[in-house]
C-alpha cells in the first residue's frame, strides 16, 4: 500500500525476478497504473497468433526474464486503492508521488519505463506533465490527452456521450457499488437504449448513473463545463500545457484511424518532439481502439498486412520490451525498434467481400520521418449548390442548400472514432446505412445519403489515386434561426457498384463536429443572430487513405452523430442543462461570396 501525498493509500503489486538479490541488486522499472484492476488481465494484451489476453503474472514475467522490474498499481478509489475516483483528475500526483516511491526502493536502479492503454496511457501523460522522478521510457498505447476538451471527453465544443457507457460499466465494479447488493441490482437493471432516447432531459438525480453519485457527479461535472477553463488545463487532461515540464524520455505515441485518440497521440508528438531530447516516436494503424493484432475494423478488412503484429514487431509485448531495451536500459548496443513514424495507408484492396463477409479495402504500412508528413500539400474541395465535390471554386451568387435538424431525430452513429459505447455505438469503418444495429436507425433502413438532414457532397468518378494522410478541415458559411447548433462533417470513401455490393460501399473515414456557440472562441461562447451568415471551422480526425481511381470522395454535412455526441437542444441554453428544445432550420452557403469548402491533406502519389 504506497502512501501519497494526502495519506491515501494505493494497492500496488510488485514482481522481482526470482533469482534477484533485492537487497543489492537494482533493475529498471516497468510501471503501470490503471482503473480496471492490477490483478485483471487487459484485453489488449495479446497477439494475432493466441487472441486470448495475458494474465498480467505473464506479462509481468516476459519482462521479469529480460531483466526488469514489473509495478502494478490500481488508480485511486479502484478495487484494492484508498480514495474516491474522480476520473482523470488524480492521476498526475498519485503518479508523481509513486515514481518518487519506486527511486526510492532498494531494487530500482532509479530508471522507469511506463506502459498502458487507454486510461492506463492517460495515467502516463498525466504523471509526466509535472515530470515525474526517473520517467525515462514510455509507452503510450491509445491515450495520453493532449487536450481532452477536444478529443477523449468533448470535441468542437459538444460532449463524448461515451462517457456515460463507460460511467455505468465502471460504476458496477467500484467499491460503494460491489458491497451494496441492492444498488448493484438497480444499476445492472439500467436499460440505457431507454435513457439514451431521452437524453435530452437527463439531470443529476435523473440520469442512468443515480445510482451511483460518485460517477454521475463527474459525468455531469465534464458535460456542463462546456467552455475552457482551467479545469481543462489540469495536467491529468491537457499534456499541451505541460510539455515543458514533460518527463524527457524516450516515448512512443500510437494510436489508430478508428480510436479516440489520433488527435491526441498526433498532437503529443509534434510538440514533444520540438522539446524533448529523447525520441519521440509514432504509430498510427488502422485499428479500434486497443485492436491492434486484428486486421479489421467494423465491416471493413485492410488485409494481413494491417496488424502490428509480424509487421511493426513480432508481437505488441516484444516491440514495447524492445523499446525499453534499447532506452529504459540505456543499451546503445541495442537498435532501435521504430523509425520516427510508422502509419498505416488505407486503401487499394478489390472492394469485394472476404470470407468473414467483410469488405476488403486493403493498405500497406509505411515509415515516414515526421509528421505531419513534409510532402503533404492541402487541396481545397468546394461544396455546390449541384452537390458536386470540386476543385474549382463556385461561381455562382446567392446559392445555399438548407435542411432541418431535430433533436428528437438525430443522425445515428454509424462507425468511427468510437470505444466505450457498446452497446449503443462501436467504432470502425462501416458502409454508412442505418441498420438494426446502429442505434436510432428507424425502419426502412436507409442510406444515410437518402435522409433530409445530412447534405452529400461528391467529387467526380477520380480519373487516378488520391492520397489523403493529415488533419481534414471545413471552413463553412453557415447560418441557422436559432441561437446555437451543430454542424459535422464526414469524410467518405465511396466505392462503386460490384458484385458483393450493387448499391456500392460508402466506408467511412473521419469525422468532426463543431458547437457554433464556440466558433469565435473556446473560452467565450457567442450565440448567433438567426438568419446571419457566419464563417465557422471544423477539425476533424486526422486519417490516411488512398483514394483509389474510380472512387468518389464524399462529404457529408449535418447537425448531429449521435450517441456519440450529445444533441444540440439549439436553445443556447448553458450545456447539461437545457429546460427546452428547439427544431433548427440550418443553412450552408456555397456561392462566391460565401464558398464553402474542405482541405484535405493530399501526398504526390507514391507506389502503393
Amino acid at each position: 500500500m504506497v502512501r501519497m501525498r494526502d495519506g491515501v493509500l494505493l494497492a500496488t503489486d510488485i514482481y522481482l525476478p526470482a533469482t534477484m538479490d533485492a537487497g543489492t541488486q537494482k533493475l529498471p522499472v516497468v510501471l503501470e497504473r490503471t482503473p480496471y484492476g492490477k490483478h485483471l488481465p487487459s484485453r489488449s494484451e495479446c497477439s494475432a497468433e493466441d487472441a486470448r489476453p495475458l494474465s498480467r503474472e505473464q506479462v509481468a514475467l516476459h519482462f521479469l526474464r529480460h531483466g526488469y522490474v514489473v509495478v502494478y498499481q490500481d488508480c485511486r478509489g479502484r478495487y484494492a486503492s484508498g480514495g474516491s475516483f474522480v476520473k482523470y483528475t488524480s492521476d498526475a500526483e498519485d503518479g508523481y508521488d509513486s515514481c518518487a516511491w519506486i527511486i526510492d526502493q532498494p531494487w530500482s536502479n532509479g530508471r522507469i519505463g511506463s506502459i498502458g492503454l487507454s486510461y492506463a496511457a492517460h495515467t502516463q501523460a498525466a504523471m509526466a506533465s509535472l515530470g515525474a522522478p526517473g520517467l525515462v521510457a514510455m509507452f503510450l498505447d491509445s491515450g495520453g490527452f493532449s487536450n481532452a476538451f477536444q478529443g477523449g471527453i468533448r470535441q468542437g465544443g459538444a460532449f463524448e456521450m461515451k462517457q456515460a457507457t463507460w460511467a455505468l460499466r465502471q460504476a458496477l465494479e467500484s467499491p460503494e457499488i460491489s458491497n451494496d447488493a441492492q444498488r448493484q441490482a438497480r444499476l445492472r437493471a439500467v436499460d440505457m437504449r431507454e435513457w439514451f432516447g431521452r437524453s435530452l432531459e437527463w439531470a443529476p438525480g435523473n440520469s442512468p448513473l443515480s445510482e451511483a453519485p460518485e460517477y454521475e457527479d463527474y459525468l455531469f461535472d465534464q458535460w456542463r463545463r462546456g467552455s475552457f477553463d482551467d479545469y481543462w488545463r489540469q495536467p491529468g487532461l491537457n499534456a499541451q500545457t505541460y510539455y515543458a515540464a514533460f518527463s524527457d524520455a524516450a516515448m512512443v505515441h500510437m494510436s489508430s484511424w478508428y480510436d479516440p485518440y489520433p488527435r491526441t497521440a498526433t498532437e503529443n508528438y509534434v510538440g514533444l518532439s520540438l522539446r524533448k531530447k529523447g525520441p519521440v516516436c509514432l504509430i498510427l494503424g488502422p485499428w479500434i481502439h486497443g485492436n491492434r493484432s486484428v486486421s479489421y475494423s467494423g465491416d471493413v478488412d485492410f488485409g494481413p498486412e494491417a496488424t502490428l503484429d509480424g509487421h511493426l514487431a513480432r508481437n505488441f509485448l516484444e516491440l514495447r520490451r524492445r523499446w525499453f531495451d534499447r532506452w529504459l536500459k540505456a543499451d546503445e548496443r541495442a537498435p532501435s525498434p521504430l523509425p520516427p513514424v510508422s502509419l498505416f495507408v488505407m486503401g487499394g484492396g478489390s472492394g469485394l467481400k472476404d470470407a468473414a463477409g467483410r469488405m476488403q479495402h486493403g493498405g500497406v504500412w509505411r515509415s515516414e520521418q515526421d509528421w505531419p508528413l513534409p510532402d503533404t500539400r492541402p487541396v481545397a474541395y468546394y461544396l455546390h449548390a449541384d452537390s458536386r465535390l470540386s476543385t474549382q471554386a463556385p461561381r455562382q451568387q446567392d446559392a445555399s442548400l438548407s435542411y432541418r435538424y431535430d433533436p428528437h431525430r438525430p443522425v445515428p452513429t454509424i462507425g468511427g472514432a468510437v470505444t466505450s459505447g457498446e452497446p449503443l455505438m462501436v467504432g470502425g469503418a462501416f458502409d454508412q446505412r442505418e441498420s438494426a444495429a446502429s442505434f436510432g436507425s428507424q425502419l426502412p433502413y436507409r442510406a444515410l445519403s437518402e435522409r433530409d438532414d445530412i447534405l452529400v457532397f461528391q467529387s467526380a468518378v477520380l480519373e487516378e489515386d488520391v492520397e489523403v494522410t493529415g488533419v481534414v478541415t471545413a471552413t463553412l458559411w453557415i447560418s441557422s434561426d436559432c441561437p446555437d447548433t451543430d454542424f459535422t462533417i464526414k469524410l467518405i470513401d465511396v466505392y462503386p457498384p460490384n458484385a458483393d455490393y450493387p448499391e456500392g460501399f460508402a466506408m467511412n473515414l473521419t469525422d468532426g463536429i463543431l458547437r457554433t456557440r464556440y466558433r469565435n472562441s473556446w473560452e467565450q461562447p457567442e450565440l448567433m443572430e438567426p438568419g446571419r451568415p457566419y464563417l465557422i471551422h471544423i477539425e476533424a480526425f486526422p486519417t490516411s487513405n488512398l483514394f483509389k481511381r474510380g472512387h468518389r470522395i464524399r462529404i457529408d454535412i449535418s447537425s448531429s452523430n449521435f450517441p456519440r455526441f450529445d444533441c444540440n437542444p439549439n436553445t443556447g441554453e448553458p450545456e447539461g442543462r437545457a429546460t427546452q428544445v428547439r427544431i433548427a432550420h440550418n443553412r450552408v452557403y456555397l456561392d462566391s461570396l460565401h464558398p464553402s469548402f474542405v482541405s484535405l491533406p493530399t501526398i504526390p502519389a507514391r507506389s502503393h
